[in-house]
């Protein structure tokens, strides 16, 4: 086994030894890849800033049916140091003014900053002034508006559908004194108004009404820990921050997430990464003309055609897109195989932490996700992936549709013992698969933001018999907050599936049988919650239910289900990730 050492402190052109280490990580990739054998990379405590991506190929795999490993040094051990692989960028050359900081940034773009290790919040207000009303072009409102850099701001519009968040950029503001004209960029708002139509019976929607939210301009910076980026004059930006009590630009510091992804992996095979911190990445995607135009968890639509699904003939219809794209991970696989994270960290991303497409055989076990924007984990036709032993919380944070964890496509995935709790939507998503496992998870503190989901969530056929079908068994789902949810939730013409020994407690419905389209070859066995699932009344055609227990003494649902507790969540407990 060849060992190479790098730390911050070293030098590319020295052997990587230890004594005399690597100063890159792509320098010490090089070396594995000219090497002879299996390799151990270990990385000394530091900081790595990337000015691109760390690119894996398939001259990166592992040799000899033997993983290549990069890992913090001394990783397992009371001596494991703190290795932080950021593509943020440091802002210096602050100014002071009425109380806020400045700096120019040149050509920097970003969504995401964080002071001292903290997340500093993007500035905003609450909607638009009464009287505000939709035209063709945008909005008008009553006399003038007092924002400092129009053409910067964002609109944001939560619960447009009951689980959509979008977002969409001003291109300009014309007038005042008698009325204001709020002009919106395209394509993304005509997108729009085309996506956003529906009739529920008792609310109609026609395009997007007024935004709950407007973020993003120097005029915002009220609440202390908050910023605006003004992108006003290309590449000459200028970051505006409004400081918490006892920061001073000298003494704290300051990070813009200045890149979109730290790690991409192309057909690699049998690499492992452990006890790394990936931190401080963005997603620029929203903030151009195009927007984010959300449909349902980390799916958008990026143009292309609209068809009207109806739920209740002539009663109940809305629009959806044809196809969706997937918000972009920040560390992102693509036809790997045998790739593994463990004992990871990935904290401050502006999009998904970890995305594989087309991978066989990925383990993602002891990870801790936190202050994410968007998921942790997106799996996108995967085979043979676990997922086990992580913490994830505080996901979200921008695109509130964004599950825990997510599976597309997958076959043959098991989602096991993790804890996903403080997510603004579904804690663990599958949609239509086969032979997916969740088992012996903890959800709590989901549904926070939007509506209709739940702690574990399954859309569409998942296999064609018993022996591919899904299994869902020994899972807590606690805590499903927001009005609209089903804590355990099997939808849209869910098929092939086992609900077995689970436990939900505190949500607005424990679990729902009676879905559009119907469920199939779905059989609830075994399972506890305080309140009966909707339609278990009347057990539709195609559901089998037996032998689930109703107990609404929350202190005799607890005593029932001890085993199912103790054994649900993580393997190794944890307090949650360190402080920086």
């Amino acid at each position: 086994m060849t060992e190479f050492y790098v730390a911050v402190t070293g030098d590319d052109s020295a052997p990587g030894t230890e004594q005399r280490p690597f100063a890159s990580l792509d320098r010490a990739r090089s070396a594995v890849r000219h090497g002879a054998g299996p390799a151990v990379v270990h990385l000394r405590a530091g900081t790595y800033t990337l000015d691109e991506p760390l690119e894996f190929t398939a001259d990166d795999s592992g040799r000899d049916g033997r993983p290549v490993i990069y890992q913090a040094f001394g990783y397992g051990t009371g001596a494991q140091e703190r290795v932080v692989i950021s593509g943020g960028a440091e802002i210096a050359g602050w100014r002071e003014r009425d109380g806020r900081w400045q700096a120019d940034v040149g050509g920097l773009d970003t969504r995401q900053v964080a002071v001292d290790g903290r997340r500093a919040e993007r500035a905003g207000i609450d909607g638009l002034p009464p009287g505000a009303r939709r035209t063709d072009t945008g909005y008008r409102v009553a006399g003038r508006l007092d924002w400092q850099a129009p053409s910067s701001v964002e609109f944001v519009y939560r619960g447009i559908y009951p689980w959509t968040e979008a977002r969409c950029g001003v291109s300009e503001v014309r007038g005042g004194g008698a009325g204001t004209e709020i002009v919106m960029a395209r394509p993304a708002f005509g997108w729009a108004v085309r996506l956003y139509n529906y009739d529920f019976e008792y609310q109609r929607l026609t395009g997007p009404g007024l935004p709950t939210r407007v973020e993003n301009d120097p005029a915002f910076l009220t609440s202390p820990g908050t910023f605006a980026l003004d992108r006003t004059h290309p590449n000459h930006h200028v970051l505006h921050y409004l400081p918490r009590p006892g920061e001073h630009p000298a003494r704290t510091r300051v990070v813009a997430a200045a890149r979109e992804s730290l790690l991409r992996l192309t057909g690699t095979r049998d690499v492992g990464f452990r006890g790394l911190v990936f931190a401080d990445a963005t997603w620029l995607r929203p903030s151009g003309d195009r927007g984010f135009l959300h449909y349902h968890g980390s799916g958008y639509y990026d143009g292309g055609d609209i068809y009207t699904e109806v739920l209740i003939e002539g009663r109940q219809w809305l629009t959806v897109p044809t196809e969706t794209a997937t918000i972009p991970a920040c560390v992102t696989l693509q036809q790997t195989r045998g790739i593994s994270f463990e004992g990871c960290r990935f904290t401050r991303l502006g999009a998904t932490a970890l995305g594989s497409t087309a991978g066989t055989n990925l383990v993602v076990r002891g990870c801790d996700f936190d202050t994410l924007a968007a998921s942790a984990v997106t799996l996108t036709g995967d085979s043979a992936a676990l997922i086990e032993d992580n913490l994830i919380q505080d996901i979200g944070l921008d695109y509130s549709g964004s599950p825990g964890i997510g599976l597309l496509g997958t076959t043959d995935c098991v989602v096991a013992h993790n804890r996903v709790s403080d997510v603004p939507h579904c804690g663990i998503v599958a949609g239509p698969g086969s032979g997916t496992r969740i088992s012996h998870n903890h959800t709590d503190r989901t549904m926070g933001v939007l509506a209709d989901g739940g702690g574990i969530y399954l859309a569409g056929p998942q296999g064609d018999s018993p022996s591919n079908g899904a299994v869902i068994r020994g899972n807590l789902i606690e805590n499903t907050r927001t009005p609209y949810n089903f804590g355990l939730y099997t939808d849209y013409g869910a098929a092939w599936v086992l609900v077995d020994g689970n436990v939900v407690a505190h949500a607005d419905n424990s679990a729902v049988l009676q879905v559009t389209p119907p469920l199939d070859h779905v059989v609830y066995r075994g399972n506890f919650w305080d309140s009966d699932p909707v339609g278990s009344s009347a057990i539709p055609e195609g559901v089998t239910y037996t032998d689930n227990t109703t107990l609404t003494d929350e202190d005799r649902l607890h005593a029932a289900t001890t085993a199912i507790r103790e054994r649900a969540g993580l393997l190794r407990p944890r307090p949650g990730p360190p402080a920086e």
